[in-house]
């Protein structure tokens, strides 16, 4: 089959790189423009645009794939399938119908759960122990098409979001060639796939960096999540202010557990610093106890818990905010 990828982050790289390799031909990659920032591009930025180019393909990177100028373009392939993974921008109904069969889409989720632009982030954010990924016939409703493969893989208790991603990318690869193969013996009219019961359906917004701010009224294990889900991006931070600091510092949290309330916090604001021994800083929350280990205060290193401790320590009582 003649098929193109859609595809700009990482996450896509796997199954460019399958589909290269397999015996469909791979004809075009469409991906998102890289940002003017006046500086030298990194290859990280966009990592699909380099395999497309290693490849021998052609690249193209319209500002909006739905103009009438890329839908041209697109029927001009001739394509019988698209292939959309990590592409950034939302493909209209006239956009799906420039190919013969549509497009499909690999999903870094279990759908309906976690429909939207950050899936494994808000997965672990969630606190849950499965993951995976699905393939979708796509429709123009955002993630809403029907499912024609998943696989799912356990979350380690202390994965991250950033090791995450990598696994589910791989994981996906055999099954959007499966999809492919489904797509080729597919008669373009009968159902395809199974529906998705909406009443299920979760929301995996774009995350924001506000999304970091540790509310710490929260639960130990809650927040612990949210370090956990928020990396590399946008980072799980906290303000500590006391008389000692000219201003006050924000720190972000890279490591921490969870402790279960291990002596009366006799009242303690959620926030407050229970222990900060040279070693060890605990601090209160609404459930529970943290430890943290490693942290950045801003504009400084990551370092261990210990190294921070030895500079201006916070005090017994201080509240992070």
């Amino acid at each position: 089959m003649r098929l193109i990828m859609f595809g700009t982050g990482p996450f896509a790289v796997p199954t460019f790189e399958a589909l290269i390799q397999s015996p469909h031909e791979v004809v075009a990659l469409f991906t998102r423009p890289i940002a003017d920032s006046g500086k030298r591009r990194k290859t990280a930025e966009n990592p699909t645009r380099d395999v497309a180019i290693g490849a021998g393909l052609s690249v193209f990177d319209p500002k909006n794939v739905n103009d009438p100028e890329s839908v041209e373009q697109l029927l001009n392939f001739k394509a019988d399938l698209f292939v959309v993974c990590d592409y950034g921008q939302i493909l209209s109904r006239n956009c799906l119908a420039a190919s013969k069969l549509g497009g499909i889409n690999l999903h870094g989720s279990l759908l309906p759960k976690y429909r939207g632009a950050a899936p494994i982030n808000w997965a672990i954010f969630q606190g849950d122990p499965v993951t995976g990924i699905t393939i979708i016939h796509m429709t123009s409703k955002l993630d809403g098409g029907p499912c024609l493969i998943k696989a799912e893989t356990e979350i380690g208790p202390q994965e991250t979001a950033e090791q995450i991603e990598p696994r589910l990318a791989k994981l996906g690869v055999g099954p959007v060639l499966q999809a492919v193969d489904i797509l080729e013996n597919w008669d373009g009219n009968s159902p395809i796939g199974q529906s998705q019961d909406p009443a299920q359906a979760t929301r995996a917004p774009r995350l924001k960096k506000s999304d970091g701010k540790i509310n710490w009224s929260r639960s130990a294990v809650e927040i612990v999540n949210q370090i956990r889900a928020f990396q590399p991006w946008p980072g799980t931070f906290t303000i500590w202010n006391n008389e000692t600091l000219k201003q006050p510092l924000r720190i972000i949290i890279h490591q921490a557990t969870a402790l279960p309330e291990q002596n009366p916090s006799s009242g303690k604001v959620p926030g407050s610093v229970l222990v900060a021994d040279g070693t060890d800083l605990i601090i209160q929350t609404g459930s529970g106890q943290i430890s943290i280990e490693t942290l950045q205060p801003a504009g400084k290193r990551v370092m261990p818990i210990s190294d921070f401790l030895r500079g201006r320590s916070p005090a017994i009582d201080d509240v992070f905010q």
